[in-house]
């Protein structure tokens, strides 16, 4: 069963940093491109990050491309975002996507 488990998100200010984390279970992680998603408040689902299966690939969304970095550690089965400079407009919930499965999410809210 393919279980994707996300953590690190919270309440941080403009400009703030956050690290999230996405555990993942159930398949062979080191051999599958994974993805961060995100949902603002009242909105549809964004793309915002993809990351090659070995992670020597990865592409971003024009919204944070510069202030955020996708990464993964295949020996800990985990994928990663960085999330710097942040700003209001990035207040989400954030899921972690692998094939059609998608986890729990995890609340980011940025404000001061």
């Amino acid at each position: 069963e393919v279980q994707l488990v996300e953590s690190g998100g919270g309440l941080v200010q403009p400009g703030g940093s956050l690290r999230l984390s996405c555990a993942a279970s159930g398949f062979t992680f080191s051999t599958a491109a994974m993805s961060w998603v995100r949902q603002a408040p009242g909105k549809g689902l964004e793309w915002v990050s993809n990351i090659n299966s070995g992670g020597s690939t990865t592409s971003y969304a024009d919204s944070v491309k510069g202030r955020f970095t996708i990464f993964r550690d295949n020996a800990k089965n985990t994928l990663y975002l960085q999330m710097n400079s942040l700003k209001a407009e990035d207040t989400g919930v954030y899921y972690c996507k692998v094939f059609t499965y998608w986890g729990q999410g995890t609340q980011v809210t940025v404000s001061s």
